[in-house]
């Protein structure tokens, strides 16, 4: 140990302790500013290739017809061709909470029909007045 430690100063380096519950304990001589240095220039680097989740959102009413549904699910096509994730959720407002059939049939419909470009994560769930159902992109091979 004593000896690394000279050597370390021979060489003005750091003298780093990699395990000390090693018998002998083991030590690396280096540059510990620049191993801080490229550490962090690595994680920054991964940090820059990780993907971003971007999380789009379609509001259907339990009512909505046949054209504002084809229009929404244009959009719902474009989102997902585009990477994001899909958050479609039909909305029931005062009276409205007893069409939760057909709310539901209208995501389970929406599921089917984008089946080629995503997969369902979440099943249509209600929460509250809002009966939501996720879909992730289908990753591209």
């Amino acid at each position: 140990m004593r000896k690394a430690l000279e050597i370390s100063r021979e060489l003005e380096l750091d003298l780093v302790e990699i395990s000390p519950k090693a018998d002998p304990p083991v030590c690396k001589i280096i540059d510990y500013k620049k191993f801080l240095y490229e550490q962090k220039k690595r994680e920054k680097a991964m940090k820059a290739k990780a993907t971003k989740v971007v999380v789009k959102e379609i509001r259907f009413g339990p009512n909505t017809d046949d054209h504002d549904y084809e229009f929404k699910k244009k959009h719902a096509e474009k989102f997902l061709k585009d990477g994001a994730k899909l958050k479609a959720y039909v909305f029931f407002k005062g009276r409205s909470i007893v069409y939760k059939d057909q709310g539901e049939i209208l995501l389970l419909k929406l599921a089917s029909e984008l089946e080629e470009l995503g997969k369902v994560e979440q099943m249509p769930k209600l929460e509250g007045k809002r009966m939501t159902m996720f879909i992730a992109p289908k990753t591209k091979k």
